[in-house]
């Protein structure tokens, strides 16, 4: 009996399913547990208020925050992470905070999905509004 070694056409198909398996795997999951950033904690000031456009808002990427003020003295804030696919929101403007990925829109006043393909709300983030100092409660 003669034994025949891996085809070529078999070695180049697990070759690309290992680099396949690799290059999907450095994204990791939605969770960021490996991630260097750490999600700022209470107390962390965000901005001053007048940092935050009336009618408008701010992204804050490290700290995974977008800060809105959809009425002089009133602010909101919610993640920067889309709920659709979970990519990190790109603007605020218009009376919405927009997700470049696939066109979702979400409402500066209270998270509320305005526009699609997303179709639940951004998530509220606790902040306190002390003099003119914004942070996370």
């Amino acid at each position: 009996m003669t034994m025949q070694g891996p085809t070529r056409r078999s070695v180049l198909l697990a070759t690309g399913a290992a680099a396949f398996t690799v290059g999907c795997g450095e994204y990791g999951d939605n969770n960021d547990s490996g991630s260097d950033t750490v999600e700022a904690t209470a107390g962390t000031e965000l901005a001053r208020t007048s940092d935050i456009p009336v009618g408008g808002g701010k992204i804050f990427k490290d700290e995974k925050v977008v800060v809105t003020q959809p009425e002089k003295g009133e602010f909101k804030a919610f993640t920067n992470i889309c709920t659709h696919q979970q990519c990190p929101v790109a603007s605020v403007s218009d009376g919405t905070i927009n997700c470049n990925c696939h066109g979702s829109k979400f409402s500066i006043k209270d998270g509320s999905v305005a526009h699609p393909p997303a179709t639940q709300p951004l998530a509220e983030k606790k902040i306190k509004v002390d003099g003119d100092s914004i942070q996370l409660a």
